[in-house]
């Protein structure tokens, strides 16, 4: 006895050889779309040792155009591996800016990544952990968008990869791997969109909104700013989404109450460190009006970053504050580009509620007053009515910008996705399609691809330090001063500090903290350091000039009462420029003659202090 099977011709013709093929080719789509997700990972692990590729060959360089940041940051994951290895108080610490300490809530303590890398800190050092840390993130925050672009957002692996490389290696994130990796770190973004997406499944309302709480609060010990940002684009989008689209009211119910439960769990796990942070000790009320005036230049939103393949220090000259801070560089073309696409698309209400929020957070980016090719225009941006309120005292303005760099993300991938659904719809003008497309995102992204990150080699770490002896100074509370001592624009020290795994205390550093100087205005506004001290105000003027100030009697009791107040053990000077100055300077200052051992000069101001 036959069947229709078996009498079907081995050429492979009829229903059964058509039901094989089909299940073959059904068992090969999801080996093809593993392949694929492979490919796009890889891609991203590529890019990120790109971009940090000479700071992984040269194993004792630093960022050059950020020095002071990284050293800040490696002293942070040695904080981190303290947290674990002395059970230290994670939120504020005494090693630095002895003997007030610094409120660590209220600066980039991190220690959502410090505290999981502690195990690298330990092995490997602080700077090992930093380049992980840095790396590893621009790597995770593409990953992260990957999968939501591909499987949550639009479905098409291509689109995703195009959308979530941008959202990672986009210029304003290669400027900020300037010694920024909390802000490069923008992996849990993606996860937060996700778990808010799902707020609105039907009968999951706890578990759903007990998982965005966690994911907060994750970003919260990550960067609240960016935490900031994402909660604002996404209230804008998912209202607009609920106006536009009656489908989606219907998830009001589970929707709310899942966010309900995720503002309470998240208020009661950050409750505690954000007292800290903003009424803690060294908390402070907003940053300074300087600092709040940092904005986006109109005219760098058409310009090219240095860190781009077509910009250079000459394309940013003017246009932004520092190399760190090229939040709005991404060219004309590609400018041109992103309007096409929202008039392409304006049919979407997710792409015009993505156009809108984009326009926002630029204008928001200009400041208190427009600037164009770094001149003035008298025109007075919306931030100058925003800027004093509650925590937007705390936002640097040209940050709203950086929070475009994920809404060109998604732009450029529902583009790409549009384009191919308009290539399979229309067989005979595929390849048109596909070149056409190509072609304009070549023009428009080629010029942004991002190189690698130029890099400094800084003094080695005195053997005087490394090799513990500035222990034996240190002994009942006492800290180490040094020469210069540590600011914004000198942070070696906090390096050193680091890899001693922080047993070695600074006197000052370079943090975030009050402004308790009578004219300070308004009280406790942020200061970049701890409040200037005659002693610290006269070696920053030798380092600044090479010059030692006229010393008077006067100016020698200062420099007592301020050693005293620092508990200073031991005051040392390592390499430096002005390095004669400094030494002749602290010599005359205190009249003890220093001796110079494992590459620094030493001058041991216990009688002084007792």
């Amino acid at each position: 006895m036959t069947t229709p099977e078996s009498d079907a011709p081995s050429g492979g013709d009829g229903p059964a050889a058509a039901s094989v093929e089909g299940a073959s080719a059904d068992a090969r789509r999801p080996r093809r779309g593993k392949v694929a997700d492979l490919v796009a990972v890889l891609s991203f692990v590529v890019l990120g040792f790109w971009v940090t590729c000479r700071l992984w060959l040269d194993p004792g360089g630093t960022v050059r155009d950020n020095q002071s940041d990284q050293s800040q940051f490696e002293w942070m994951m040695a904080h981190g591996a303290r947290v674990i290895t002395h059970f230290a108080y994670p939120f504020h610490s005494d090693q630095m800016n002895v003997p007030d300490g610094v409120n660590l809530m209220a600066n980039t303590s991190v220690l959502s990544i410090s505290l999981p890398l502690t195990p690298i800190t330990l092995l490997l050092g602080p700077r090992a952990s930093f380049l992980v840390f840095l790396t590893a993130g621009m790597i995770a925050t593409a990953t992260a968008w990957y999968f939501l672009l591909s499987r949550v957002l639009i479905g098409s692996r291509g689109p995703a990869w195009l959308g979530a490389g941008f959202c990672a290696f986009a210029p304003a994130m290669v400027s900020h791997a300037n010694g920024h990796p909390n802000i490069v770190s923008q992996f849990v973004v993606p996860l937060i969109i996700w778990r808010t997406l799902r707020l609105g499944d039907g009968g999951r309302w706890l578990r759903n909104g007990v998982l965005l709480a966690l994911v907060i609060v994750w970003q919260a010990f990550l960067n609240l700013e960016i935490l900031l940002m994402t909660a604002i684009g996404l209230g804008v989008v998912v209202g607009v989404l609920a106006l536009g689209r009656a489908d989606l009211r219907t998830r009001t119910r589970p929707f709310l109450a899942g966010l309900a439960v995720a503002a309470v769990v998240a208020g009661l796990l950050l409750a505690y460190p954000l007292y800290v942070q903003f009424f803690g000790p060294g908390a402070y009320s907003g940053l300074s009006r300087l600092i709040r005036g940092y904005s986006s230049d109109l005219a760098s939103f058409v310009a090219y970053s240095r860190e781009s393949l077509a910009g250079s220090p000459r394309t940013a000259a003017g246009l932004a504050k520092n190399p760190t801070e090229e939040n709005s560089f991404f060219g004309w073309a590609l400018v041109v580009l992103v309007i096409a696409l929202v008039w392409w698309l304006r049919r979407s209400v997710v792409v015009l509620a993505l156009a809108g929020l984009g326009l926002l957070f630029a204008v928001l980016s200009l400041g208190r007053e427009v600037r164009f090719d770094n001149k003035g225009t008298g025109v007075p941006g919306p931030w100058a009515a925003l800027e004093n309120l509650p925590i937007l005292h705390s936002v640097v303005p040209t940050r709203w910008a950086l929070a475009i760099t994920p809404i060109i993300g998604l732009l450029l991938a529902y583009g790409a996705e549009r384009a191919r659904q308009l290539a399979d719809s229309h067989p005979t003008a595929r390849g048109q399609i596909r070149f056409v497309t190509a072609t304009v995102l070549v023009m428009a992204l080629l010029p942004i691809v991002p190189t690698p990150l130029p890099v400094t080699r800084p003094d080695p770490i005195p053997t005087f330090v490394t090799g513990g002896a500035w222990r034996q100074y240190v002994a009942g509370g006492r800290s180490v001063v040094t020469l210069p001592l540590p600011d914004t624009t000198y942070a070696e020290p906090l390096r050193w500090s680091a890899v001693t795994r922080l047993d070695m205390p600074l006197a000052r550093g370079y943090f975030l903290g009050p402004d308790t100087r009578p004219s300070a205005d308004p009280p406790k506004v942020a200061l970049f350091g701890a409040t200037p001290r005659p002693t610290s105000s006269f070696f920053a003027t030798i380092r600044r000039s090479g010059a030692v100030p006229p010393i008077t009697p006067q100016s020698r009791v200062r420099a007592v009462d301020d050693l005293r107040f620092w508990r200073a053990g031991v005051v040392i000077l390592g390499p430096h420029e002005h390095e004669d100055a400094l030494r002749r300077g602290m010599t005359e200052l205190t009249g003890i003659q220093p001796t110079f051992t494992g590459g620094v000069w030493v001058w041991d101001v216990r009688p002084l202090t007792d």
